[in-house]
């Protein structure tokens, strides 16, 4: 690839992870550099200056040295958690800034030499089309990933320890989560850091991204499969084991106390834990019903009474910035590019380490 094309490719990907049309940079830049000319770097017909490369950078919110990295990130199909509500603007600001954290990740795991391979632990499990498929997957993969029927503390370092990545991003609250394959065989899944005072949502919304991702379904409505999807989530979360043996083989009622208590030792909501104990048969459809009702009467969709305090994070990737960076295989300016930072900013945050 010239560099005049990788310079179009990094280019138009900023300016759409930053919401721009080119009128729109234009303006940000004051019209030190007009819309013309942004066109002609966007086709590929001239690299800019390093003054108008610097200007660029400070407008778009990237390091210079962004325009001409060539890690390639190639989505798979791309499947969007309430799609319906986000604009194809909004869309393509998700897109674009999953593929520059992504393009910078995968960058520093080819620096370091690391050949991560992905197989799908799941891969033999056949076509889904019911919850009882769902549920022994779930029981499956947490055999294989060796977790027993105790509760999950981190989903995010957990997914990112078995080859899966992880992104975080800070975009419109309708955005929940997004699941695909990267280059054909790396498996990502994102979420919005906008719901992190709900890790308990955030956990639940990683998981059914990993059902999309590993499960392969049958001829069923949309709706039918995000049902399964949650499913699996809740049995990944709270296996049928452990919460028939918190709750017991049959109930007529649930009290908010020892929903809360599941909720905090778990880190699944309290409306996900009524959900999990209708489909193990704990309770009927008519309790469940009356439950919700009592959710909606009491203003607790969103905010329950009882909140979970767990930490949803990983730390892998600064991880192998700090050894690329020790072992000398990258230097400060190139480990502050990865982190995306300036030099000065990334020397003043870690000024105690180096």
């Amino acid at each position: 690839m010239e560099m005049k094309e990788i310079f179009s490719e990094r280019f138009k990907s900023a300016r759409l992870m930053k919401g721009f049309s080119l009128q729109d940079l234009a303006d940000a830049l004051g019209n030190q550099v007009s819309r013309q000319a942004l066109h002609r770097y966007e086709k590929g017909e001239v690299i800019p200056d390093t003054e108008k490369i610097n200007l660029l950078s400070k407008a778009l919110n990237v390091n210079p040295d962004y325009f001409f990295r060539i890690t390639k990130v190639e989505f798979g199909e791309i499947e969007f958690r309430k799609l319906s509500k986000m604009s194809q603007k909004e869309a393509s600001v998700i897109k674009e800034k999953t593929k520059e954290y992504l393009s910078r990740y995968l960058e520093l795991e080819e620096i370091i030499g690391l050949n991560v391979e992905f197989e799908n632990p799941l891969k033999d499990i056949g076509i889904i089309i019911s919850y009882q498929q769902v549920n022994e997957a779930a029981i499956e993969l947490r055999k294989t990933w060796c977790l027993g029927n105790n509760a999950v503390f981190n989903v995010v370092e957990l997914l990112e320890d078995k080859g899966i990545k992880v992104v975080k991003l800070d975009v419109n609250e309708d955005f929940d989560g997004l699941q695909t394959f990267v280059n054909g065989t790396i498996p990502v899944v994102a979420y919005n850091i906008k719901k992190a005072n709900k890790p308990d949502r955030i956990r639940l919304t990683l998981l059914h991204e990993l059902a999309h991702l590993l499960l392969t379904f049958g001829d069923i409505t949309l709706k039918q499969r995000e049902t399964l999807c949650f499913q699996f989530a809740g049995a990944m979360l709270l296996p049928e084991k452990t919460i028939k043996e918190e709750l017991g083989e049959y109930r007529n009622k649930l009290s908010i106390n020892e929903l809360g208590n599941i909720k905090k030792q778990y880190g699944i909501s309290m409306q996900a834990i009524v959900m999990r104990a209708k489909d193990c048969d704990i309770i009927n459809d008519h309790y469940t019903k009356q439950f919700f009702f009592l959710i909606k009467q009491m203003n607790w969709k969103v905010d329950e009474p009882v909140e979970y305090s767990g930490e949803e994070e990983s730390n892998r990737f600064e991880q192998l910035l700090f050894r690329a960076l020790v072992e000398d295989q990258i230097s400060m300016s190139k480990a502050a590019s990865l982190n995306n930072q300036s030099l000065a900013d990334f020397r003043k945050e870690h000024q105690m380490v180096f």
